[in-house]
């Protein structure tokens, strides 16, 4: 795992290597094992390594034996000593990692390569000869890459701050992802919040020309989504083996593998598995911990722990600080992100990195198995919109009179009922649904009323299901292509990597995707068992009492920090505030109904909190800006 950066500027190659240095700066916490950069003329490449496998070899950015290709790769190509089987005919390899073999089946076959990886990746691959640019992105965005280009110039990183030092033109707001921000919590694929910068999209490779400046995008892979024919018990026998070799692969290492485990159903697979792929050695654990019982889950990952005999770890977030998030989100994330869950993530990271390199994660199982619980509760709104309407009345009523409690919405029916009717509330604004939206249209209305339309409508998401199940579906799908690479493989990614530290994701296996995607619903939607196949196949791994734990999620008591201190500071934020794209005196109010226990708009204040920080970073002339 690394960082990568590319410039070419055919106008200014004299602070190039000055601006190389800095942007290698911003992203040594990816590579703190090892930063290089090769140049030539209006050309410079820059790494910074994380060393897990050929720990002593396989330096970057790594040219080919005549010179005339130069490689910058962040990643782990799982299948890399299969394919350096297939290629030994063909290249003389030099060393025993998976970067010479990415440079070798590259020059070789080209973009079609690309088809025949199985792992996780960004990279970027200079011709010197012909000035062409050749980079790609993984299948499903696990591994980041941001460019922009304009004549006679072209640049690439791994991280938005790393990018900016090598740009010396300004950057602007992009309004219309601003929008998308505030409807999303996050930049939709192949978007960020400035004007000037893209994201490659997941699953894409772009070549650039430096002669012409031609730039060209396509994919290599979407899901190949076929209904399966077998029985339930054959196909209970199938997951279970895709999934031991999907994490059999990623233990593949130079440097000792651990697990996160939160106690939940998906990490403690991956860590059950983890332990018999391990061999001698005991796995090592690691999860966060609160004081707030209500989204404390050390408990029950201590007793997965007890039940692996596992060597567990735990490190404990006990309140906000306002310096930690800033640094992750301004110098890894470097626009607005609204996962509070950021903070616990780089928490747990931090936690492992005192003991390990890597570490597997049991992230996409959630989306792939149908997890969370707003399915549940699509699939009941059309239930509840036939009930009476005076009775709807009534129920909303009667539900407001009560106030909605802090507490996380595993351990309340009143939480539950009110998360409920946001998602009765929202439904015409997520139709069609791209990923989950934070406001009603109503809502969105008064608190945005000059902001653009965002770039949501130009998603599309394809359902290739009938319509009994499309809903759902739909849902499965968006998450999968849009809530999952721009929310939770951003968080994962940014917050181990601002520790060094590598994340493996299991379930995120090219093959494993597939094969969930095309099993029948009922297979794996269910309102008495979450994730019923998954759990069915893995049965004899996890103690019977983490199947029947209620899905959590990592969340963080962001409610109680709003009706406390951090409710002070945003009020005072607000107040000093110039042109905003929102309506403070609405968010006054939706403040003001929060700390009088009315709503919980903990989420939404945290979005509001989160662009005003990023804000007031462009308006101090920070390194993000130009």
């Amino acid at each position: 795992m690394c960082g990568i950066s590319f410039l070419y500027d055919k106008a200014d190659n004299h602070s190039a290597q000055r601006r190389m240095s800095r942007s290698l700066a911003a992203i040594q916490n990816r590579g703190p094992d090892e930063q290089s950069s090769w140049m030539d003329g209006a050309t410079t490449i820059g790494h910074a390594r994380l060393s897990i496998i050929d720990l002593e070899h396989s330096r970057q950015p790594m040219a080919s034996p005549d010179g005339r290709y130069v490689l910058a790769y962040n990643g782990e190509i799982y299948n890399y000593q299969m394919l350096r089987a297939e290629m030994s005919e063909r290249w003389d390899f030099r060393t025993r990692g998976d970067t010479e073999l990415l440079l070798a089946g590259l020059i070789t076959e080209g973009e079609a390569y690309l088809r025949k990886l199985e792992g996780m990746w960004a990279f970027v691959l200079w011709d010197r000869h012909d000035k062409r640019l050749l980079a790609s992105r993984d299948r499903l965005g696990k591994k980041p890459f941001f460019y922009t280009a304009r004549e006679g110039f072209f640049a690439a990183c791994s991280e938005l701050p790393g990018l900016r030092y090598l740009d010396d033109q300004a950057w602007h707001e992009d309004l219309k992802t601003t929008a998308d921000y505030f409807n999303y919590g996050y930049a939709l694929p192949g978007y960020t919040i400035y004007r000037e910068v893209r994201e490659l999209k997941p699953a894409s490779y772009l070549v650039w020309q430096a002669d012409t400046g031609s730039l060209n995008i396509d994919h290599f892979w979407k899901p190949e989504i076929r209904r399966y024919q077998g029985t339930y018990g054959e196909a209970k026998e199938t997951l279970r083996s895709l999934t031991e070799s999907a994490v059999q692969k990623r233990l593949v290492s130079d440097v000792e593998v651990g697990c996160f485990l939160s106690g939940g159903i998906d990490s403690s697979i991956v860590a059950a598995l983890a332990v018999r792929g391990v061999g001698n050695s005991r796995l090592k654990t690691f999860t966060t911990a609160f004081p707030q019982k209500a989204f404390d889950e050390s408990p029950f990952a201590g007793r997965v722990a007890s039940y692996l005999g596992v060597d567990h770890h735990v490190g404990t977030l006990t309140d906000l600080k306002v310096s930690d998030l800033t640094e992750l989100l301004l110098q890894r994330v470097g626009q607005p992100f609204l996962d509070s869950s950021l903070l616990p993530t780089a928490l747990v990271s931090e936690t492992a990195a005192r003991h390990v390199k890597v570490v597997l994660s049991g992230d996409g199982a959630d989306e792939l198995f149908c997890g969370y619980e707003r399915y549940k509760a699509r699939a009941l709104v059309d239930y509840y919109l036939r009930l009476p309407g005076l009775l709807q009345k009534a129920f909303r009523k009667t539900l407001s009179l009560m106030g909605e409690p802090d507490a996380h919405h595993s351990r309340s029916l009143i939480k539950k009922a009110f998360l409920f009717l946001d998602i009765v509330d929202r439904r015409l604004k997520e139709r069609p649904y791209i990923a989950p939206v934070l406001y009603s249209q109503k809502m969105h209305e008064g608190l945005f009323p000059g902001l653009p339309e965002g770039h949501g409508s130009q998603m599309l998401i394809d359902c290739p299901f009938p319509d009994s199940e499309k809903d759902v579906r739909e849902m499965m799908l968006g998450d999968t292509q849009v809530y999952l690479p721009q929310d939770i493989l951003v968080k994962v990614d940014r917050a181990t990597m601002h520790h060094g530290l590598e994340a493996r994701s299991p379930f995120l296996d090219r093959a494993l995707v597939e094969f969930a995607l095309s099993l029948p619903l009922s297979w794996t939607f269910s309102f008495r068992q979450n994730k019923k196949i998954l759990q069915d196949a893995h049965a004899d791994l996890i103690p019977k009492e983490v199947g029947k734990r209620r899905k959590q999620g990592f969340g963080v008591p962001i409610a109680e920090w709003f009706k406390g201190t951090l409710g002070d500071d945003f009020t005072e934020l607000l107040g000093q505030q110039g042109p905003v794209p929102f309506n403070t005196e609405a968010v006054r109010s939706l403040l003001a109904d929060h700390r009088a226990g009315k709503r919980d708009n903990s989420h939404r204040l945290w979005g509001f909190w989160v662009y005003i920080l990023w804000k007031n970073s462009v308006k101090q002339g920070s390194h993000l800006v130009g």
